[in-house]
């Protein structure tokens, strides 16, 4: 027995259902999920960007900071691990940990100037502020090809080496 015409439509109509389901699910034409990087602020200091050595900085402003990077931060970041990435969508989780001020972060490339006009049209950077103790938030960037630092400008911290290669 022949199928009816509704029976057809029917199935027609399902499998279009399954081809939206399977896009919106991640299946075959669907837009990958970004890969989150997480990062943990403490004073003056990124945690995962200094090998997961906590160094015990108790800032209670950022002048504090500038002034233990102007000590330690060469040191420091010669020590610290380049963070190395394929080209892609990211999301950046950072979390103020125990800092006891607002924190930001920002990622951008690596001769990026905020000063310049047209770096700010060409140049890819991300940034915000807004994490107070115990908070969390995610920063949202697409990484193509290239050299990049992040940092935060409120808890100072050395400007952490990001390499991006495909």
């Amino acid at each position: 027995m022949a199928p009816t015409q509704s029976a057809r439509s029917i199935a027609a109509s399902l499998a279009s259902l399954f081809v939206a389901g399977a896009v919106l699910a991640g299946g075959p034409g669907a837009a990958a999920e970004p890969t989150v990087i997480t990062l943990t602020q403490v004073g003056c200091q990124f945690l995962e960007s200094e090998n997961g050595v906590d160094r015990g900085f108790a800032p209670k402003s950022a002048e504090d900071c500038n002034a233990i990077n102007a000590k330690t931060a060469a040191a420091r970041l010669a020590e610290a691990k380049t963070l190395t990435l394929k080209p892609g969508q990211y999301v950046f989780r950072v979390t103020n940990r125990n800092v006891p001020y607002e924190l930001g972060f920002w990622l951008r490339e690596r001769d990026y100037d905020w000063r310049n006009p047209v770096h700010k049209l060409t140049k890819v950077s991300v940034s915000g502020g807004g994490l107070a103790t115990g908070t969390t938030q995610d920063y949202a960037i697409e990484l193509k090809p290239g050299d990049y630092v992040y940092s935060c400008p409120l808890n100072p911290t050395p400007d952490y080496r990001l390499h991006v290669a495909g």
